[in-house]
Formats: structure tokens, sequence, C-alpha cells
């Protein structure tokens, strides 16, 4: 029996590219096992966004080995794979698959040369137009699907490695993604979540030429479907037409992950992010006076090159002005082959954590307070699994808020039943920083 173990690092992106090659590994006879120990193959998806997730994997890869890797197959999968190429050969000899994300759709082939003998095995190549195609995906959860609408970046973002790790952008078309979800939805699938690296620069290449606010459209109406999400955005391409979309129709979750990176224009422009903090603001503002409530979360980078103190400064302020429901935020690290490499005046560690440091605790304030504005308010959730340690069922909101809680009539899973998959009220009782907790209502 041939078996395989597989690890995913970083984004959404990542855990559905490792979903395609699940797929593929298991009808080509692979069985999938969740112990490193018991696997013939070891596969390792990786990012590469911050420098820390590369330095995890080779971590990883060289304490296994050390400990239990005698006669195993070593693979290094997606960003790092594609940064690293046929060094990561050099820096950790017993891997014998390199391969990026666009190369999925031969992994079979490639496969094949590891089963005959071959050591050094690259699927490397960002020449395709294969990139989202793989002829099985197995899904990871039964209620909600993930579907690639656009893989790629035609943005030169300063400080971001994915333009050279997953290529220019490339779009499918609408007729292949709406087939794609009706199979979801025929399937059970209740809930699915378009991914790209910026979704809204979506471009049909087929004679239809929709653009994403159209694709969004179509999503919506799909039937079975009950809640439609989308990441992430660029602002450059983040048109009214999007929250006209979500104001249309409540299957359409209204959450818009909208990444700043910096309050200041002066930032904004070292970073070639292509547009204002003023752009910005008035696409914020389009979402403000939606009819729906739509939350609102973004990304954050402290410490990027020349970064003064006025000009972080200007951040905390964009922060009190838009009042984000929560943030991912980092340290600037320096990737290989962007172009920040270049820039001069760099922040020291010890800054960065300190401009970190207070970012997050003003954040916390915000998603303090804006959380605790819910009390009392009536939530649909969509349960998505049992907590044992707290007894509550786990739900999330339209809003993509963690919204816990305890049923009264069904306070536990029991005889193989579960509330897993459901839509169900939920009166918010108490709220913390980053979740809510409440109790079942009719």
């Amino acid at each position: 029996m041939k078996t395989f173990y597989i690890e995913t690092f970083g984004c959404q992106m990542n855990a559905h590219d490792s979903e395609k090659v699940i797929g593929t590994l298991v009808s080509d006879g692979y069985t999938q096992v969740e112990q490193l120990e018991q696997a013939d193959l070891i596969l390792y998806n990786t990012c590469s966004i911050r420098d820390k997730a590369e330095q995890k994997v080779f971590h990883r890869l060289n304490q296994f080995k050390k400990e239990h890797g005698k006669g195993k197959v070593f693979g290094v999968l997606g960003c790092v794979a594609q940064q690293e190429g046929e060094r990561i050969f050099e820096r950790a000899p017993f891997v014998s698959l390199v391969a990026g994300s666009a190369s999925y759709s031969k992994l079979s082939q490639m496969l094949v040369q590891l089963e005959a003998g071959n050591r050094r095995v690259t699927g490397l190549s960002l020449d395709t137009e294969d990139a989202f195609e793989t002829p099985f995906t197995r899904r990871d959860n039964p209620h909600r699907a993930y579907i690639t609408i656009i893989e790629g970046c035609d943005k030169s973002c300063a400080y971001c490695v994915v333009p050279f790790t997953r290529g220019p952008e490339r779009s499918r078309t609408s007729d292949k993604l709406l087939e794609e979800a009706r199979d979801l939805a025929r399937m059970g699938y209740l809930e699915i979540q378009l991914l790209g690296q910026n979704v809204n620069s979506y471009r049909d290449p087929s004679p239809a030429g929709w653009d994403f606010a159209r694709l969004l459209r179509a999503m919506g109406e799909i039937d079975g479907i009950r809640r439609v999400r989308f990441t992430t955005s660029h602002p450059r391409d983040f048109v009214k037409e999007i929250v006209d979309a979500i104001d249309e129709n409540p299957v359409l979750c209204n959450h818009v992950h909208l990444p700043v990176q910096s309050g200041s224009s002066s930032v904004l422009e070292r970073m070639q992010r292509l547009y204002t903090r003023d752009d910005y603001l008035r696409r914020i503002d389009w979402i403000k006076k939606a009819r729906r409530n739509i939350a609102i979360t973004t990304d954050i980078i402290v410490g990027f090159p020349g970064e003064t103190e006025a000009e972080f400064e200007e951040t905390l302020s964009l922060l009190e002005e838009v009042q984000y429901d929560s943030l991912f935020n980092f340290k600037y690290s320096r990737r290989p082959n962007t172009p920040a490499l270049a820039l001069e005046d760099h922040i020291s560690e010890e800054e960065k954590t300190r401009r970190l440091t207070i970012l997050q605790e003003m954040q916390r304030d915000i998603q303090i307070r804006r959380n605790s504005a819910l009390v009392g308010i009536v939530e649909e959730a969509f349960v998505e699994g049992y907590n044992q340690a707290t007894g509550q069922w786990i739900g999330r909101t339209t809003q993509n808020r963690p919204l816990n809680f305890i049923h009264p009539e069904f306070p536990s899973p029991r005889d193989g039943a579960t509330l897993a998959g459901t839509y169900l009220s939920v009166r918010v009782t108490r709220a913390g920083p980053n979740s809510l907790a409440g109790e079942r209502v009719n």
C-alpha cells in the first residue's frame, strides 16, 4: 500500500491546493495517513510570504529526516518550492520532489517518476494556463468548499513574492466556475468561498467577459448555496458594484477583507500599492454606506523600510477612522526577488516589535468595543462543530465572526447526531476581542 502524509503552511489558497494534491494522490492509489511515521511519501505544502514560515519548513524537514526519515520520500510543494527551486536539493539533499502550485495538474506524471526511483523530480514552470485544473479534489470540509477563480498576481507590491511564486494573473472561465459551484451544491455543500490572490481582479477569459461583481452575483443565485464568501481583495480593483451585489443578496456574506498594509500614502507609494489613503477610504465609505452591516477586515505591515514615526501614526489614525472588525498584522520581513530589497533605512527588529505591540493593543480595544455592541442581537450561526472542552457548539456568522454557543435542547453530539452543517439562530450573550458567545434561540 502506498501511503502519504501532507502538512500545509499558509493561507486558504494553500489549503485548497492541498485538497487538489490529496485528491490526485488518492486517485493514483495512495492512502492518506495522519502520522508522519506511517507514510511512505511526506509532503510539505509551503508558504513563503513570511520568513519564519519558510524557516519552519526546513526545520521540520531536517528534524523529521533525522528522527524517522529512513526509507521515506520527501517533497516540498507550493511557494517555497517555486521560490527556492532546485536549491532545495542542495539545502535538503534527501528531498526528491520540488513542485510549485502551477504544476499540480502534472502531479500524476511526477509521481510516476518518483516511483521509478528518480530522486530529483521538479515541477517549476509558471508557463501554464492549467494552474487551477486537477481532475480530482478531496474536500476537507463536508459543508464548505473553496473554489479558485483566479491565480497569480499582476501587481508588483514591493514586499511581496506572490508574482514570482505563483506567476501572472490567470482567470478561469465563468461557465467552468458556475459548473463547479453547481456540482458542489448538488453534493450538499452549503457554503463556498471564492479564492484568489486578488479575487476582484477577476476577468472572465470567455466571450461572456464577466468581471468579479457579475460573477459574484451569479454565484449568489445558485440553488442550494446558503453562503458565498470571497478572499482576498486588492483595493485598486475593488469597485462599488461589489458592495451593491452584497447589498442585493443575503447569500453573499456581508464581510469584506480589504488589505490596506499602511495608513500612510507615502508608505503606500514606496510599497507600490497603486492607491493612496484617500483612494482606500473612498472604498471604505462605499462599504459603510451599504444597507447591510458589512464587516471590514484588513492586513497591515509595520516597519516597512523608511517608515517614520509620523507615518506609523497615520496607520494608527486609520484604525481609529475605519474601526476594523479584525486585522492580520505583520512586521515587514525581507523576501527574495522583491523590489523592497533595494530600499535603505531598514527599521530595527526592536522598533518593529514596539510598533506592532501598539497596533495590536489599539486594535484589541476596537474589537472589544465592536463585539460588545453585538450583545443581545440574534445572529445566524453556521455550525462548524463542537468543542468538548468548553461544552459549546462552534459557529460562525455571515460577518465571519466566531460565535460559540450552548443549545439547551441539544447540549452536545449524541448517538452520532450532530448540528454541524446547520444554520441556527443564536442570541449573543457575551463578547470578547476575538469571538462571541451565545445561546440558541427559536
